[in-house]
């Protein structure tokens, strides 16, 4: 089946819909999405987005600036960064009038409270900057936008999987895309395509992310010629509910939760005596880990407390309703009167499709796009976020880079017409999925993604050594081999669960083994990025973002692009 439209936004989360929402009543739209529009990652974001308001207390916006530049560990790119503090207020108030029901201060101004990383005059202390919506701020922000969409007559592929990129003479022109309810492969012809596909958490055994955050875009992308950045900086939320992963949202934090230990010390104050539980995710993840370590976890285990009995019932069951439920649910613990029990869980991928400020995607250090080809959000690697995004910064992320993306695009349309489909442009995809239902060989999908999962979280996660990492590269090229030899149980066409998860882990695969090779390939620890034989930051060498061009000969071939600093020279990051 074929359609036909200007623009083909895959991804329906934030990034996506106000990329949607930018291109007009004028522009044919089609948003692609493997699950409900409103099902999108976007709708899990709790605790708030950043922007400095002064709402509360004062703040302006090279405030945010620095500390999202600290917060990078020095590795996010500078223009980036200013683009995304600058435009941050412009951004909240669009929100307000758009209908986001945000908290309210007495006086009737936007509410905000505190977040990791954010704060005063360069670091001087703490400031509240995250506007919210109780806490539950994605989804608010998700369900406005998508009714915004629905208003302006936007088409909806909803449980649509991406297949492939229609591409040629170097140029994209739409997507393959396979029907979940049908079974069917249609061809979605277009003069520009966005990728919003999210993260990729589902690598790691413990993660906040949702079942379909498996990295589909990128890994797309990476096969067609789009370089991946900088993905070996992977965050590890430090909050995650114990052996589950659900997230425990910083705004628990921001409202003046703290962490104990066994001890019952609030032991964060010996780590960042200045913000204390407020630093930055990279650094509280790696606190409670060195509490495990030294033997403080809760009755000797691999977890520690976050204690937030000292709020009182108001504060809990009003912003804090949905965290706090979550403990009651997934901890069995009654949080107003006992601490929930948190470990550090996979969260959030700094790495991703090379992009510019525009959203156009970059191929190589030059910055030289790829035409026709566009990505926003977490999938996408700007990079505002360097070796470590700062709380609260990933929602004003896709919103402002999201609608650049749709302006970019929409002026870009304007200079091309339709091009000629290459001959049979379903082939690969048909063939791909004609070899998964056909194949008898012994392997199924489950226990690769099991062990892929299980060495990612133990020997690629919060702590890394050369040793460790050479032994995961290994493995997952083991897996990959097995993957070969994997066989489809379900023979059916509708929602074949079985097919769909097959072609999931293939993707995962090769986004595992491109974190892995950018681990081994830093030497140096930075950010989120910890590596325990090469413990320092090294900004002599690694100032740079690493590059992954897809080569089916050789596998993942590495080059750098040089970091971009403008206003603020590398230091030391003290909290």
């Amino acid at each position: 089946m074929k359609h036909q439209f200007d623009v083909i936004i895959v991804g329906a989360g934030l990034a996506g819909l106000r990329a949607a929402i930018e291109l007009g009543e004028d522009t044919s739209v089609a948003v692609l999405s493997k699950v409900f529009a409103t099902r999108s990652h976007s709708g899990a974001a709790q605790g708030g987005i950043g922007a400095a308001l002064g709402n509360e207390e004062e703040d302006n916006w090279e405030w945010h600036m620095f500390d999202t530049v600290k917060g990078s560990d020095y590795l996010g790119d500078q223009d980036a960064i200013e683009i995304l503090a600058r435009d941050a207020p412009r951004t909240i108030y669009e929100l307000e009038h758009l209908g986001v029901p945000f908290n309210r201060t007495p006086e009737g101004k936007i509410a905000q409270r505190a977040f990791g990383g954010h704060t005063r005059n360069f670091g001087e202390a703490s400031v509240k900057r995250a506007c919210f919506a109780a806490d539950r701020t994605g989804r608010v922000i998700l369900d406005t936008l998508w009714e915004k969409c629905l208003q302006r007559s936007i088409q909806f592929f909803d449980e649509f999987q991406l297949m492939s990129l229609i591409v040629s003479a170097g140029q994209c022109h739409g997507v393959i895309a396979y029907e979940l309810a049908s079974g069917k492969l249609h061809t979605l012809h277009s003069k520009a395509v966005l990728l919003a596909t999210g993260g990729y958490g589902k690598v790691y055994k413990t993660t906040s992310n949702a079942f379909a955050s498996t990295g589909d875009g990128l890994a797309i992308a990476f096969r067609t010629g789009a370089p991946l950045e900088d993905m070996e900086f992977v965050q590890f939320h430090p909050t995650g509910i114990y052996k589950l992963g659900i997230l425990i949202s910083e705004a628990a934090r921001g409202e003046g939760g703290v962490l104990r230990n066994n001890e019952g010390e609030r032991f964060m104050e010996l780590y960042a005596p200045v913000i204390k539980d407020l630093a930055p995710r990279d650094m509280v993840s790696r606190c409670i880990l060195e509490e495990v370590r030294a033997g403080r976890g809760i009755d000797g285990k691999d977890y520690v407390h976050l204690d937030l009995t000292h709020l009182g019932e108001e504060v809990l069951n009003t912003k804090l309703a949905e965290i706090t439920g979550f403990a009651r649910t997934y901890s069995g613990v009654e949080p107003i009167k006992e601490p929930i029990p948190v470990q550090p869980t996979c969260h959030y991928m700094m790495g991703g499709i090379a992009a510019d400020a525009d959203g156009k995607v970059i191929t190589d250090s030059e910055g030289t796009p790829f035409p026709g080809l566009y990505a926003a959000g977490e999938c996408a690697c700007v990079s505002v976020h360097g070796a470590n995004r700062l709380g609260c910064n990933s929602l004003l992320d896709t919103l402002v880079f999201g609608r650049r993306a749709g302006k970019e695009m929409r002026r870009y349309i304007h200079t091309v017409g339709f091009s000629p489909l290459p001959a049979n442009p379903e082939k690969e995809a048909a063939d791909k999925i004609s070899a998964l239902m056909e194949s008898n060989g012994n392997e199924t999908g489950a226990p690769i993604r099991e062990e892929l999962q299980e060495v990612m979280m133990d020997k690629v996660s919060v702590f890394r050594h050369r040793t460790g990492l050479i032994e995961a590269l290994e493995k997952v090229r083991e897996l990959k081999g097995r993957y070969q030899k994997i066989a489809i149980q379900d023979k059916g066409s509708c929602f074949n669960r079985d097919l769909l998860d097959a072609i999931e882990l293939d993707y995962m695969l090769d986004l595992a083994e491109v974190i892995t090779l950018g681990a081994l390939a830093r030497e140096e620890s930075r950010g989120a990025h910890s590596r325990e034989d090469f413990p320092d930051r090294d900004d002599q060498k690694w100032l740079v973002h690493t590059m992954f061009r897809y080569s089916k000969e050789e596998g993942p071939q590495v080059f750098f692009k040089p970091v971009t600093i403008t206003r603020f020279q590398p230091k030391e990051r003290k909290y």
